[in-house]
């Protein structure tokens, strides 16, 4: 039950007939000195009223210290964050903090799931579609347990991952990486030509055309790497390019491409057609 709290100057006004009133709502086992005194009285019931007030501070200290406990030992046990590194259509990578937690990779192999989540180089996982390949990760990193991969002993940093990666690219068109950019040796002259720059920021592939000097968000750095490879092209190539997407598989398509396909206009000469 609640009781109004009262200050000392309340409580003098009162007469004693009123402070026994009071004494006696509150329920207390306080001593009273002198019974006939109303100064007495008074004491009693202030007395009463900052032990009350003492628990309550108390109880409200222990309280907050308590869900100050709880909230660090949530934060403890939560789980980092996953951050995806999307490093081509068909690879892409989860890290918590710097530290890599597991990969999705297509097997062109398997005739129906083709999706795969590979930890440590062992396939834990297999599905048909990429969501359920990420699903899998997000659940089962969340409840501990998912298979924990071996961090090498001395881990590569963030950057160096994104080099290795834009390296690996670059190789498949034979491109040079400068510390200023990237560079092709496919020139009249035999010199080298600045193509563009390719990076990665928080997780996002971005390419800058040296032609254009603007940066362009990219889905991975394999469409970014390809976009640089398709700068100053011909049209004759171009036009065998986009015959070469005609005859792509949809899903396999990227933004790139499709950008490609948009403002390509087929010419005639380009594809002979045979009567059966």
């Amino acid at each position: 039950m609640t009781h109004p709290i009262y200050t000392q100057q309340q409580l003098q006004r009162k007469t004693l007939n009123q402070l026994k009133t009071i004494y006696a709502q509150l329920d207390t086992k306080t001593e009273v000195s002198d019974k006939r005194c109303k100064k007495s009285w008074v004491n009693a019931i202030i007395t009463h009223q900052s032990t009350k007030l003492q628990k309550v501070d108390n109880q409200a200290i222990a309280q907050a210290e308590l869900d100050h406990h709880i909230a660090t030992q949530t934060q403890a046990i939560a789980p980092e964050p996953l951050r995806i590194v999307e490093i081509s259509f068909d690879h892409h990578e989860y890290y918590a903090g710097d530290e890599l937690v597991a990969s999705i990779s297509y097997d062109d192999n398997h005739l129906t799931q083709r999706w795969v989540v590979m930890i440590n180089d062992k396939e834990v996982f297999r599905t048909n579609t990429v969501m359920r390949c990420h699903r899998f990760i997000c659940i089962h990193y969340k409840d501990g347990s998912l298979p924990v991969q071996e961090q090498l002993a001395t881990p590569p940093t963030t950057e160096n991952r994104i080099m290795a990666h834009i390296f690996n690219e670059c190789q498949n068109y034979g491109f040079e990486i400068l510390d200023d950019g990237i560079y092709t040796h496919d020139t009249e002259d035999g010199k080298l030509r600045k193509l563009g720059e390719v990076g990665c920021t928080d997780g996002n592939w971005w390419v800058i055309q040296d032609s254009s000097g603007q940066q362009q968000y990219s889905n991975s750095v394999f469409d970014a790497v390809r976009s640089l490879s398709m700068v100053d092209t011909v049209p004759h190539a171009e036009a065998a390019d986009c015959e070469e997407l005609l005859d792509r598989p949809f899903e396999m398509l990227t933004v790139q491409d499709w950008e490609l396909l948009r403002e390509y206009a087929p010419v005639s000469e380009s594809r002979e057609l045979v009567a059966a």
